[in-house]
């Protein structure tokens, strides 16, 4: 810490007042979120030092979640401690909670009019461009070695072939330690592909080529205790990217349950990323398409409770994990895996969201803008809302 955060530790009030703030015009995704938090907390307010807010940003890589939450809850503890973590974590996602529930009322109240049809019609391609430029540039990083390009190619056979998501990233985080620990041997970047893929289709579950076909029916009843143990688990699991949330709640809700449709779930994501706030707010609008007000809460508590619960234990361990050569191969495995989690799962929706002629140029022109202009995804979607009404898509 510098000088003047150990002679001023900082209120509840001023942790609260900043987040709300922030909680309130972060659009943008994670690195618009961190941003924000860097000039706020770093350059205007001098409570952390560049160096310790750099430090808190890598730990939140280490552990399960969304970063940019867990960033807020870290600055949260280091400023007030268990308190600070609290009302930090909450002030951040309280403001987009309320909007996309906002949205969501709109959404079951007037989704299924013409124009609003439309409207979502035009986003779905543009979240298509943004999935796939996120996957491309979370690749150039992730896939460091020959042996995690086979990790990564291996989890897309794996999950087109059925195996449960979770067991995918389990197995690639053990295959990635063992790629390290034999990696003093000759043969460490060609061991035979037969391994991974043989692994990971022990777990595979049968029949899924016809699930993937089926039409979705009526949703069976909603219990908000199945629904908060989907999103609890997901919150305790998903690393990589706030987009392999894609790959478990088509999983769960789309293919396991059948309580949302394709259309829905793409809505649903077109929402997270057009509103401020945490991307993981989608299990919001989730929740109230499926439950209402109980639902969207429900929801909301399950996928972010454990990262409170993480960014409290994991102080301690982070040191560790991060001298320790396995520990930090398993998390580059669990990254690896989950660009196929996401590849799979982007295939899949683009083949239903992507059916004509303007959806294929509005989704073109958005990934072009996304490569050359840097272009804020919000502005995107918000431009791909005015395109799908206006082409009347």
């Amino acid at each position: 810490m510098t000088e003047i955060d150990v002679r001023h530790r900082t209120t509840l009030g001023e942790l609260a007042r900043l987040f709300l703030k922030l909680g309130t015009i972060g659009v943008g995704g994670p690195a618009a979120h961190i941003a924000l938090m860097e000039d706020e907390v770093v350059r205007r307010r001098g409570w952390l030092t560049r160096e310790a807010f750099m430090d808190y940003l890598g730990a939140t890589n280490l552990i399960p979640g969304p970063n940019s939450t867990e960033l807020a809850i870290e600055i949260g503890r280091d400023r007030a401690g268990w308190p600070g973590l609290i009302v930090a974590g909450v002030a951040f996602i309280v403001p987009a909670a309320i909007i996309v529930t906002i949205t969501a009322w709109a959404y079951v109240r007037f989704g299924s009019l013409p124009a609003a049809l439309a409207l979502f019609a035009g986003v779905k391609p543009v979240i298509i461009a943004i999935i796939v430029q996120a996957l491309w540039r979370l690749g150039r990083t992730a896939v460091k070695t020959t042996w995690l390009g086979v990790v990564t190619a291996t989890a897309i056979v794996a999950v087109a072939a059925g195996v449960n998501e979770l067991v995918v990233l389990l197995v690639a985080a053990t295959l990635s330690s063992l790629g390290v620990a034999l990696r003093g041997r000759a043969a460490s970047d060609r061991v035979n592909i037969a391994i991974p893929v043989g692994v990971f289709a022990s777990a595979s579950r049968p029949g899924l080529g016809a699930a993937l076909g089926a039409a979705v029916g009526v949703p069976a009843a909603v219990s908000l205790w199945t629904l908060f143990a989907i999103f609890l688990k997901i919150g305790a699991v998903l690393f990589g990217s706030g987009y392999v949330l894609l790959a478990f709640l088509r999983a769960d809700f789309v293919e396991r349950l059948g309580w949302l449709t394709e259309r829905q779930l793409l809505d649903a994501v077109a929402v997270g990323q057009v509103t401020p706030g945490p991307v993981f707010t989608t299990a919001t609008f989730i929740g109230y398409v499926l439950g209402g007000i109980p639902g969207a809460v429900t929801a909301t508590v399950g996928i972010f409770l454990p990262a409170f619960v993480f960014v409290a234990v994991s102080g301690p361990l982070i040191p560790r994990l991060r001298r320790s050569r396995l520990a930090g191969a398993a998390l580059d495995g669990v990254n690896a895996a989950s660009l196929g989690l996401m590849a799979v799962v982007t295939w899949q929706l683009g083949r239903a969201s992507i059916v004509s002629l303007s959806s294929w140029a509005v989704a073109v022109i958005a990934g072009a803008l996304l490569a050359t202009r840097r272009v804020n995804a919000a502005w995107l979607v918000i431009g791909g809302a005015i395109a799908g009404i206006a082409l009347g898509m």
